[in-house]
């Protein structure tokens, strides 16, 4: 059985902005993982039009991947400021609560505080890029 080949053109008219960022992706392509023009190609437009398709069946899926996004973004900062505040173990915990010791003196407070102020400001100016 032969090989069936289908050439064709693509045209880029370097004035128009899109035209342009498409040739200047081709250009800086990883050439490892794309060896030629038309292995980007067609992933780029198998890719294209497989997502049209699940955005036709399922409209609300762009918004589900940003909000899903956003809840990841929260948990990691939540988490880290666990990982921030909380001893290591869960004895260490324990022992802390027994001893009646203060979980953070004051200088690590204010570094909490300015730590806590920056996870605010990131997840401000997250929420804002949408």
């Amino acid at each position: 059985m032969s090989k069936r080949i289908v050439s064709t053109n693509i045209r880029f008219t370097l004035e128009k902005e899109a035209d342009r960022t498409a040739w200047e992706y081709l250009q800086q392509r990883d050439k490892k993982q794309y060896r030629s023009y038309s292995r980007a190609v067609i992933t780029a437009v198998n890719y294209y039009f497989e997502r049209r398709g699940w955005l036709d069946a399922d409209p609300y899926l762009e918004t589900r991947e940003k909000e899903d996004a956003f809840l990841l973004r929260v948990l990691e900062t939540i988490r880290a400021g666990f990982d921030y505040a909380a001893p290591t173990s869960p004895a260490a915990t324990l022992l802390n609560l027994l001893q009646n010791i203060p979980p953070q003196p004051a200088s690590v407070e204010n570094m909490a505080q300015e730590d806590q102020q920056e996870a605010n400001d990131t997840a401000l100016n997250f929420v804002d890029s949408f």
